[in-house]
Formats: C-alpha cells, structure tokens, sequence
C-alpha cells in the first residue's frame, strides 16, 4: 500500500479489509473517497462516516450534517469529524492535514469490533 495511512502501519485487517475490498474494490479506494469527502468539508461542517449498511449488507461512505442524520437503518463504524471544533486548535485552515493525521491514527482494531458487533460475518 503506497498511502501515507498506511506507511505509518495502520491498515485494516482480517474482515473490515475484506469487507472495505469487496465493497470498495480495494483499501486504498475506501480510503481516497473517505479523505476527499473531508476535504470537501473542510471549512464547513459535517461529518464523514463508514457506515454499515444491512439492508445492502454493505459498507458505504456517507456525509452527515449534524449528529441526527445517517442512513437509515445504517450503523456508523467510523466517523471523521469535520466540524471546525475538531481540528482549527492545532491544525487551523489545514484541514487537510487534520484529515491525513487522522487516517494515519485509526484504532483498527475498534473499527473492527464495531464491524463484527453490528454485521457478524459481513
């Protein structure tokens, strides 16, 4: 894997990759769409979240404007929060640092509980 995430030895394991490659194509897809759907919040407000689909049995990329929208029926397993609280402190305007910092720090482990408690074997 040539991204920056996952150099820094993060990368998903057992069945979140293979679920993030089947519904995806690869990890490294998932996570160009997860980070440019930040970056297109950047400076505005809302929230990126891999969600769990089970009517689709899916996991599917989402944005949410406050913290009362989702898709329906969907479970949120990772959320990137994008409102400027988040990050404006330590990074200011560079929310696209924030948003690299944070791919390089996901608990992937905890992803993957989340994965397993709300999809089995998905």
């Amino acid at each position: 894997m040539s991204t920056a995430w996952a150099a820094a030895g993060s990368t998903p394991l057992g069945q979140l990759a293979d679920a993030l490659t089947r519904d995806f194509g690869s990890i490294e897809r998932w996570a160009a769409e997860f980070s440019a759907m930040g970056k297109a919040l950047g400076g505005g407000s809302g929230w990126v979240l891999l969600t769990w689909s089970p009517r689709d049995r899916k996991l599917l990329n989402q944005w949410a404007s406050d913290h009362a929208h989702t898709l329906a029926g969907g479970t949120p397993i990772l959320a990137l929060d994008m409102y400027e609280h988040a990050y404006h402190m330590d990074y200011g305007a560079k929310a696209g640092a924030y948003i690299d910092a944070f791919m390089q720090n996901i608990n992937w482990s905890a992803v993957q509980q989340r994965l397993s408690a709300v999809a089995g074997d998905a």
